[in-house]
């Protein structure tokens, strides 16, 4: 089993980032090398958060590839960016903020306990664990801290302008909330981390 994870980092590591930005958002990069410099975890995939403008065909807004990205922003936006996306819909637009995701491969559950443990203490309370039939263990720190509102269709804005504004002012705060979670993630895990380092050599110590 060791030499299976080993492997399994190995690959994962050796991987090119396929997602849309291309690399590891500069948002969590502390906290994805913290992580993946512990033999014992790899991150597979994230995203530190992001406030989005799509598009979707009707009928087909379930399929991912129908969608359109008329505006991504990692960080706060502003009102103006987001009604200048809005004038290239021309199907059903949708302003979206989504919390920070990630997901940890751990080599044993005792593992993947403590970063749950660090997740859950960060504000990520959606975390969980999953086990697959192959062995591998994944924890996924998540949270219920989003926002997805209609804001158009075929192209018409349905809502008015000052509606737009405070809807950007919520997925602001709530993007600031979600990036102070992050901050704490990080500092709590890296706490639990290297004190579990600590009592490991002490333990050989004595």
């Amino acid at each position: 089993m060791e030499k299976t994870f080993s492997e399994w980092k190995k690959r994962c590591l050796n991987k090119c980032d396929i997602s849309k930005k291309g690399n590891v958002d500069e948002d969590i990069e502390h906290l994805v090398s913290l992580l993946n410099s512990f033999e014992e975890y790899f991150t597979t995939s994230s995203c530190s958060g992001r406030i989005t403008v799509i598009d979707t065909v009707s009928d087909c807004v379930v399929q991912k590839k129908n969608l359109v990205w008329l505006f991504v922003s990692h960080s706060k936006c502003k009102v103006d960016d987001v009604m200048s996306a809005l004038d290239s819909s021309c199907g059903t637009a949708v302003l979206k903020f989504e919390p920070f995701v990630l997901h940890l491969q751990c080599r044993t559950l005792e593992d993947a306990h403590l970063m749950l443990s660090a997740a859950v203490q960060s504000g990520f309370r959606n975390s969980g664990l999953t086990l697959s039939k192959t062995g591998k263990i994944i924890m996924a720190v998540r949270c219920t801290h989003s926002l997805e509102v209609p804001l158009g269709n075929q192209g018409k804005l349905l809502v008015s302008h000052e509606y737009v504004d405070f809807l950007i002012g919520i997925a602001n705060q709530k993007m600031e909330e979600n990036l102070r979670r992050i901050e704490r993630c990080l500092y709590v895990a890296r706490h639990k981390l290297h004190t579990t380092l600590i009592q490991t050599a002490t333990s050989f110590i004595i």
